[in-house]
């Protein structure tokens, strides 16, 4: 784990480049250096309804979810935080010159002995499957 949701705007589906988002943000979770590249997923969900602010139809958001397994820092996770902002902000550059955009990114750190995973992506990438 870590895990990237991003839920946005059907507005913003149209208005940007989502693909784009996704492959900017694991860019980013990968050159923060505190995740196994094997445990990393970003999905991109559109919300198929959504009254946003003041309900003007131009309004988009993104919503962006990272949850962590735990062990890391604040300061570290904190730092990948700030790399994974940035890259979306980059990507979201358009939105977000428009006074009609939000964008926000949480942190959720899970409790190990309340999650439950099998990965044998780690092996294959580890090299010992």
């Amino acid at each position: 784990m870590p895990h990237l949701r991003i839920e946005y705007s059907r507005g913003l589906g149209e208005r940007a480049d989502i693909a784009a988002l996704c492959h900017a943000v694991h860019g980013a979770m990968c050159a923060a250096g505190i995740f196994p590249l094997a445990g990393i997923r970003v999905r991109a969900f559109c919300a198929d309804h959504a009254i946003i602010a003041d309900g003007l139809a131009e309004n988009d958001f993104a919503a962006m979810t990272l949850s962590v397994g735990a062990g890391r820092s604040n300061d570290a996770l904190r730092s990948a935080g700030d790399l994974i902002f940035a890259a979306a902000q980059t990507a979201l550059k358009a939105p977000l010159a428009t006074p009609h955009f939000a964008l926000s990114l949480e942190i959720r750190v899970i409790d190990p002995e309340l999650s439950w995973k099998q990965t044998p992506i780690h092996a294959r990438l580890s090299g010992k499957s």
